[in-house]
This record gives structure tokens, C-alpha cells and sequence, in this order.
């Protein structure tokens, strides 16, 4: 790891404009970690875009940087591209993959199976988020660490481990996390930003949703549903939906938590969560999806009532 690290700070050194993207539908570790990256580049006096195929949820409005993240990349040739945390190529979106003057292209990762798409590649499965090997690379870089740049580390950190309650929240995780407080991140503050500043509108949802638990295979897995109808009644959208697979995966006894939301009429996302005993990231796979063992999803055509059928009887054979 420290070799291609050691590359990775010298295209950076050697280039002046850089390209940052993330995948679809941005999580906190997608949208830290980039902005990090963007952070510490720009301040090392590197011209930096960011661009997302999909707008930044509100949650995570607060952090620095959001407002210069672009919904089309500019007309320009970049000298380097880094994307981030996507697991596969195609998940940066459209605009991205057809975007042909990205230069030399990096990719940052920890998902289990991502693919080797870019020139760089530094994918490694034990870092507890992307924003890990964002710190990795600025460390290695001798970057002072400010304040903005360590919010998004810490934020990219907190979120991925699920406040360090997932299996993922290993030593290096912890030691980051301190190192950002040190450099003056607010944990009670941030903590406050992302888990007690809902709208209402959210726990209409929830309230909707939570009546469809539905548990199987003796208890050791439980699914939750989310329809548009029930964003229509609320006045709610999917950005509100983060979080609600932990709802079915919190029972006692479950090993295995699903999340179907529906996209469109015969479409549905499904998100599959894991305690740690089950590799959740086969199911996925076997539907065309990805991610990584603990945490993955994928999209599945048709009925509400064949979608699960479909990804039921995957699950049990496997349990």
C-alpha cells in the first residue's frame, strides 16, 4: 500500500488540475471523502472541481466545501481525475463515464470487490472508509491537517462505521477520529448535525414504513419497505430514507437486514446490511449489485411481491 500511495503523491505533485467525483446517490463517506480530498488539494494550490451526478443530501449541507460541488463538470481538460468510494466505474453516473479529458485517473476505495478501472488504484478493504485513505495520502503527503479538511475525514469516518458501532470500526478508524478532533473537530457537534437535526417529515416516513417489517427464515432475517406512495403522503423523498435498514437489522436475532425502496413502478432498490456473520455482498452480486461485506445493494426489476420473492429466496438458501 505504501507504494501506490507513494505514486499517487506524485502525480499529485506533478499536476495542477484535478477532477473529483463519487458515486451515485452520495453517502457521508462518498461526500467526505471527496471533499477532504478537495480540501487538501486546493490548499497544497491545486485547481479542483467536484462534481456529483446527484445533488448532496441537506444532512450534510455543513460541511465545508458543499457549495462548490458541481452538477456538470466543465469544459475543461483536467490533468488528474480521482474518483471516489464507487466500487464500479458506472456508478459516477453518465456525464462522468463519457467525460473523456479526465487525464490520469486515481481510484480510492475500500470496497471488497471493487474493480481496478483507473491508472491508480488504491483499494484496500480494511481501511474503514474512504476518507481513511484520503487521510492516508495526506499524511504520507506531510499536510497539516486544518479544521475543514478534518471535518469531512471525521464525518466520512463516523458515518461509514455507523458511529463506530459496525465491524468496520477498527484501531486505524479510531486514531483517525482522534487526530480530527484534534485538529478541532467538534464531535458532539457533528454528532448533533447528523443524527438529532430531522424533519418531521422523516418520522412521517418512518411511521409509514415501519408497519412493513416483515421477519423470516426463523428470525434471522427481516426486510422493511419504502413505496412512492408513502413519499407522496409524507411529502417525503429518499435522501430521508438513510438509516432505515438498521431499523430491521437492530431485532434481536437478525443477521440480515433488507431495505426495498421503491424507484419506479416495476423498479426497487434493495440495500442489504449485515451484523458481520453473513457476507452480505454475495446477495448483492447474485442481482447484479455490489458492495462490500456488511453493507451492499442493488436494483431489481419488477412487482413489489416478485422483487422480494427473488431476493427471499437468495437470502434463505444462503441462511
Amino acid at each position: 500500500m505504501t507504494e501506490i500511495v507513494q505514486q499517487i503523491i506524485e502525480v499529485i505533485r506533478s499536476n495542477s488540475s484535478f477532477l473529483l467525483t463519487t458515486h451515485e446517490g452520495p453517502d457521508g463517506d462518498a461526500i467526505g471523502s471527496s471533499l477532504a480530498l478537495a480540501s487538501f488539494l486546493r490548499k497544497i494550490g491545486k485547481d479542483v472541481t467536484v462534481h456529483y451526478k446527484d445533488p448532496v443530501p441537506d444532512l450534510y449541507a455543513f460541511l465545508p466545501g458543499v457549495d462548490s460541488v458541481c452538477a456538470h463538470i466543465p469544459d475543461k481538460r483536467f490533468d488528474v481525475s480521482f474518483v471516489l468510494d464507487i466500487g464500479e466505474r458506472k456508478r459516477a453516473g453518465s456525464e462522468f463515464c463519457s467525460f473523456y479529458r479526465v487525464g490520469t485517473t486515481i481510484n480510492l476505495d475500500h470496497h471488497l470487490a471493487c474493480e481496478n478501472f483507473a491508472d491508480h488504484n488504491l483499494i484496500d478493504s480494511t481501511a474503514a472508509a474512504t476518507g481513511v485513505l484520503v487521510y492516508r495520502i495526506a499524511s504520507a503527503f506531510g499536510y497539516s491537517f486544518d479544521r475543514d479538511t478534518a471535518l469531512c475525514i471525521y464525518v466520512a469516518t463516523i458515518t461509514d462505521t455507523g458511529s463506530f458501532r459496525y465491524s468496520n470500526a477498527n484501531r486505524e478508524a479510531f486514531t483517525v477520529a482522534g487526530e480530527m478532533i484534534d485538529c478541532g473537530v467538534n464531535a458532539w457537534d457533528v454528532a448533533e448535525k447528523l443524527y438529532e437535526n430531522q424533519p418531521q417529515k422523516r418520522l412521517k416516513l418512518l411511521a409509514k414504513c415501519l408497519p412493513t417489517l416483515e421477519v423470516f427464515k426463523n428470525g434471522l432475517a427481516a426486510s422493511v419497505t419504502v413505496t412512492l406512495d408513502m413519499y407522496a403522503a409524507t411529502g417525503a423523498d429518499a435522501e430521508l430514507t438513510d438509516g432505515f435498514v438498521n431499523y430491521p437489522r437492530s431485532i434481536r436475532g437478525v443477521e440480515v437486514a433488507i431495505f426495498f425502496r421503491q424507484l419506479a413502478e416495476n423498479r426497487y432498490k434493495v440495500g442489504f446490511r449485515s451484523k458481520g456473520k453473513v457476507n452480505v455482498a454475495a446477495f448483492s452480486a447474485a442481482l447484479g449489485g455490489g458492495g462490500h461485506h456488511n453493507a451492499a445493494g442493488c436494483t431489481v426489476d419488477g412487482g413489489l411481491g416478485d422483487v422480494k420473492a427473488a431476493v427471499y429466496k437468495i437470502v434463505e438458501a444462503s441462511l
